[in-house]
């Protein structure tokens, strides 16, 4: 699945060094567990007895963010079913940031994640 394309350059805020630094570590563990997070892992049998999410969560995500262009992943977020699991759950969708968002828009990230920690403190 080709979630980039090739020919788009790198951001500002993600160097060639960058780059070159992840590749080296990617290459000494591999992908799988690098890769091995939640969403990757949905086939898994964790033995869980209750695995709702019962405290306030929030998610911030850009409105560009590769993960979206999964079908499955973009339905369960836009169309609610993730509060099945996690009902007090809060999304804000930061529309230029990508995702990587937390490193392109870093003010406002932090503001947001005030925001959220004040209304619940």
């Amino acid at each position: 699945m080709d979630l980039v394309d090739k020919s788009t350059p790198l951001p500002t805020w993600f160097t060639e060094e960058d780059l070159a630094a992840y590749g080296d570590l990617y290459e000494k563990s591999g992908f799988r567990t690098a890769l091995k997070v939640p969403y990757r892992s949905t086939g898994e049998d964790f033995s869980l007895p209750d695995p709702t999410v019962r405290v306030p969560a929030f998610v911030i995500m850009g409105g560009k963010d590769y993960a979206l262009k999964i079908p499955v992943i973009e339905d369960f977020i836009k169309s609610g079913k993730v509060r099945d699991f996690v009902p007090d759950l809060e999304i804000t969708f930061l529309p230029e940031g990508t995702h990587f968002v937390q490193e392109q828009l870093p003010d406002q990230v932090n503001q947001l994640i005030l925001n959220f920690l004040s209304k619940h403190i």
